[in-house]
């Protein structure tokens, strides 16, 4: 179900793709290809300068999340390991126009999503 949520998401336009770890943060943006050998998900290609290598054992569970901020609303899926630690998280960017209003057809694809797989998902 893993390679599953991820080859939606790869799919969809302007979504930020980000790995943090205590001393770098890496960001690749979508549309992105996707493919699994063995445990390790590749999103992107590896010739591209930016690609990376997810592996599939170490994510447990993953989280829709609509985090209220001051004037507006973040929207992500975040993947998490065993000790609830983020692995990765997917957010969805250009929610909201010039006018810092919501973009409907924007926030269905991410409630389509969310519907599709629920809102919290264990692998």
């Amino acid at each position: 179900m893993l390679f599953e949520l991820l080859s939606d998401i790869v799919k969809i336009e302007n979504v930020l793709f980000v790995v943090k770890s205590e001393g770098a943060t890496s960001e690749v943006r979508s549309p992105l290809t996707i493919r699994q050998k063995e445990k390790w998900i590749t999103l992107g290609e590896n010739d591209d300068p930016a690609h990376m290598h997810v592996d599939s054992e170490l994510i447990t569970h993953a989280e829709f999340v609509q985090e209220e901020k001051p004037e507006r609303t973040s929207f992500s899926v975040r993947f998490y390991n065993k000790d609830n630690q983020r692995i990765l998280a997917a957010f969805f960017t250009k929610m909201y126009d010039d006018s810092k209003t919501l973009i409907p057809e924007r926030k269905k694809v991410y409630d389509e999503l969310n519907q599709k797989f629920s809102s919290k998902i264990n692998f």
